[in-house]
């Protein structure tokens, strides 16, 4: 699954002379915690994120005067508190790749960018939880269950044929692999109208399968 259906293509950036002020305003205004810093061609070359703001900005405690604070903050500029040279990946990316990028690298997003490094948008672990929430469809009701399998060819189709053969209807399917051979595979269905149905596929899945999770999910309106 590539990221260009799920980044913000329309990313809020800032120069390196935007000042401490303003930066703080775009990212009140838009509701963004990271800003791309861009050179006049549009080229990203750093990025400023709302940490970064906040360790620049002086303390409430201050004893600066009022004059003071908006100096300061007028002087400070983007270049001055930026990260430079920040991770970018292009918009052709997997999710997968980039969610193991946003994890090791301990970061909450990141610009993304063409093969020229011009801005074409950003990409935030936000985004990453909207493409979980969406695949796995957490909003609506249904069932969640995780089934213990090995992973010898035809294990995820006897659970598959279970499921099918007591009605019930799959929305989506993710799968971990175990360091003990097997794989933890979770399943969620469409809520079942007739509630012997969902009764009788849960015992199926008790006595053919190793069924660890049930669980009945209400889900949850935007």
């Amino acid at each position: 699954m590539l990221i260009s259906p799920w980044m913000t293509t329309e990313a809020i950036s800032v120069q390196p002379d935007t000042s401490l002020s303003r930066c703080q305003k775009l990212m009140k205004e838009h509701g963004v915690r990271r800003l791309p810093v861009v050179d006049d061609s549009n080229r990203v070359i750093g990025i400023i994120s709302d940490r970064d703001v906040k360790s620049a900005s002086p303390s409430k405690a201050t004893s600066l005067e009022v004059h003071e604070i908006q100096y300061l903050l007028a002087e400070v500029k983007a270049k001055d508190i930026m990260t430079s040279n920040p991770i970018c990946v292009k918009s052709n990316e997997s999710i997968s790749k980039v969610a193991l990028i946003m994890l090791d690298k301990k970061i909450g997003g990141m610009p993304v960018v063409d093969d020229d490094n011009h801005l074409l948008g950003i990409i935030t672990d936000q985004d990453v939880f909207r493409v979980l929430v969406t695949i796995g469809g957490a909003r609506d009701p249904g069932i969640e269950l995780t089934v213990e399998t090995s992973q010898e060819p035809g294990s995820l189709a006897r659970v598959f044929d279970i499921v099918r053969k007591n009605k019930g209807r799959i929305v989506s399917v993710m799968t971990a692999y175990l360091a003990n051979g097997n794989r933890h595979v979770f399943i969620r269905l469409r809520p079942f109208e007739d509630e012997s149905a969902s009764a009788s596929l849960k015992e199926a899945l008790e006595t053919q399968t190793n069924l660890l999770e049930w669980t009945i999910c209400s889900g949850m309106a935007d």
